[in-house]
């Protein structure tokens, strides 16, 4: 089983990282492969509501940058996470960017991400947390996606990079969410424990 997950700040190494990092040990304990990838930085254009999409039908965007390459990873993953940090009370531009395009392309080529796991997960300096995880879950919600959940939602405080790891209740969270979704997503793909 395999699990691509997404870090929406432009620090690779931020607060982001590092509970990106907290949820992927825990898969990969459970023997579900993550390939992470940098999103944050990477330029991705907004979609442009050219709606080509709907046109091909295939999955994949007429806009020639590196989102294709990723929407053919995540349709071979089993699921998916988004992590960002918050910006104003909002996901990163790339995030967004990632969002509208993965979401519309997705329902475009017949609901590709259909019954996949996804989970989205916060670094907050204070305020704004739960709307970006809200943001995120919507890109899920709207393609018939299964969110597993925690103890809280699935956010992590702390300023400077590494401050997250000493918010005791977030790092718990994040590891019940590691263990939540491997249980989901070995229910999903019949995958029997022990």
């Amino acid at each position: 089983m395999r699990v691509v997950a997404f870090n929406g700040s432009p620090r690779d190494r931020g607060n982001t990282a590092v509970v990106l990092g907290v949820v992927r040990d825990v898969l990969e304990s459970h023997g579900i492969s993550v390939d992470l990838y940098q999103l944050g930085g990477s330029g991705v254009s907004p979609c442009k509501a050219c709606f080509k999409c709907f046109e091909k039908r295939d999955g994949f965007c007429v806009q020639g940058d590196q989102l294709n390459t990723w929407l053919g990873e995540l349709y071979g993953a089993h699921g998916l996470i988004i992590g960002s940090p918050v910006y104003f009370a909002a996901v990163t531009p790339e995030v967004k960017a990632f969002i509208d395009r993965v979401g519309l392309c997705a329902i475009a080529g017949g609901y590709r991400l259909k019954r996949k796991a996804g989970a989205a997960v916060v670094a907050v300096r204070r305020q704004g947390a739960v709307e970006v995880f809200n943001q995120i879950n919507s890109l899920f919600a709207l393609n018939q996606m299964i969110i597993p959940c925690s103890t809280y939602w699935n956010l992590g405080i702390g300023a400077d990079p590494g401050d997250v790891l000493q918010d005791q209740e977030g790092m718990e969270t994040f590891k019940v969410l590691g263990e939540n979704m491997a249980w989901l997503l070995k229910r999903l793909w019949g995958v029997k424990e022990g």
